[in-house]
């Protein structure tokens, strides 16, 4: 989508092909009926609607105060008070595609910082968890504790984990109950929001394949675009 929520299409992204590249290896090392069976549920998602549902560009972003890393609390309103805000609404950190973005974005937070914004990415994982992740990927913002998803419901994007994805995902290791820290099967649509200074959305992306993700440098247009003043 565009800065004023209408689809477009993707510009060259580096991340993308990065993204691509995984999805291409990973399906082609999983037997066939499971590929299959990933591809058919990542289908049956975009089906749902969900991400047509999330908060469009030109909407308020709801208020939000959620722990981040050290458990400290980080409210929305408050970065708001010092610029932009960048949110990216990610799955956790057995995500292998969520960890391709979390280092794509921690590669251009200086950037972000640069142009008067600020970014946190948020999760439903607990805060030992998002303090993994941080550390895992040294990442120099907030990572965020979204219990319950309750954030994430505010913005339109949760959804269940297909049945038929959930015994595939535990032959992986991947035991999303634990990994959720309300031991459910509900994750967001991976999804990022430039948020502007009064609070209006001004750039909205989600997208239900998980593989998709928004390139950063657009992330950087739609902050130039605010004529935030530097420092």
């Amino acid at each position: 989508m565009n800065a004023t929520g209408t689809p477009c299409a993707e510009p060259p992204s580096h991340l993308q092909k990065e993204l691509d590249t995984l999805l291409a290896r990973f399906l082609a090392e999983v037997p066939d009926e499971v590929a299959a069976s990933l591809q058919q549920a990542t289908r049956e998602i975009a089906a749902s609607g969900v991400a047509e549902q999330c908060l469009q560009a030109g909407m308020i972003a709801p208020d939000f105060t959620l722990p981040d890393q050290q458990g400290e609390p980080v409210s929305l309103s408050a970065l708001l008070a010092g610029g932009p805000v960048v949110v990216s609404f990610y799955r956790g950190d057995w995500c292998p595609f969520c960890g391709l973005e979390l280092d794509s974005l921690q590669a251009y937070v200086t950037d972000i910082r640069r142009l008067g914004a600020h970014l946190v990415a948020v999760s439903p994982q607990s805060a030992a968890q998002s303090r993994a992740t941080a550390e895992t990927h040294g990442l120099a913002f907030p990572v965020l504790s979204d219990t319950g998803n309750k954030v994430a419901r505010q913005y339109g994007l949760v959804y269940a984990l297909p049945q038929m994805l959930r015994p595939i995902y535990l032959s992986f290791g991947i035991d999303l109950a634990l990994h959720n820290d309300d031991g459910s099967y509900d994750l967001p649509v991976p999804a990022t929001y430039v948020i502007d200074t009064d609070g209006v959305i001004r750039l909205a992306y989600a997208n239900a394949d998980y593989s998709k993700r928004l390139e950063p440098a657009r992330i950087l247009d739609s902050i130039r675009a605010l004529d935030v003043v530097d420092g």
